[in-house]
């Protein structure tokens, strides 16, 4: 029995891989704040830059491909008004909006503030303060993208 690979199954596929490539790494970064401060807070700058590389090379793609694949998909199968495919695009387009006016530039200086820091001897509290509040959107943000995996996966 020969499978049938429709253009649609290849849009899923692509769609199903951008977010689990590009959303994936970014949970991760979860992860690398708290191992930095723990091994050695010296590992911090790079724990910074190292979030706006996965946000600018992997998630931002990624999430061009998630948008533009949904669109495709959404157009040949389904309708723009159901709610599940509404307040997906909605969690993607903030996404997008977090990822650029929010993390990528909080990371930049979040490394800038912990060179500087901890070449003047130690972390101050405004950097902690900071740091703690990315971490606080972060997890917003992981919350936002496993609720778009359960819309579109259950289609409510």
């Amino acid at each position: 029995m020969l499978a049938t690979i429709t253009l649609y199954d290849l849009s899923v596929f692509v769609h199903v891989t951008a977010v689990v490539v590009g959303f994936g790494a970014t949970f991760a970064e979860a992860v690398s704040f708290p191992l930095a401060m723990k091994l050695d807070p010296r590992h911090l700058p790079y724990v910074h830059r190292l979030g706006v590389v996965i946000n600018q090379r992997l998630a931002t793609p990624a999430l061009v491909v998630i948008i533009l694949t949904g669109i495709y998909q959404t157009a040949d199968r389904w309708e723009f008004g159901e709610f599940w495919i509404s307040a997906t695009f909605l969690i993607a387009i903030v996404l997008g909006g977090l990822n650029g006016a929010y993390f990528i530039p909080t990371d930049r200086r979040l490394a800038a503030m912990a060179e500087r820091d901890l070449a003047a001897g130690g972390l101050s509290d405004d950097y902690r303060r900071q740091a703690r509040r990315e971490g606080m959107v972060g997890g917003l943000t992981g919350l936002l993208i496993v609720l778009a995996i359960f819309l579109m996966v259950t289609k409510p």
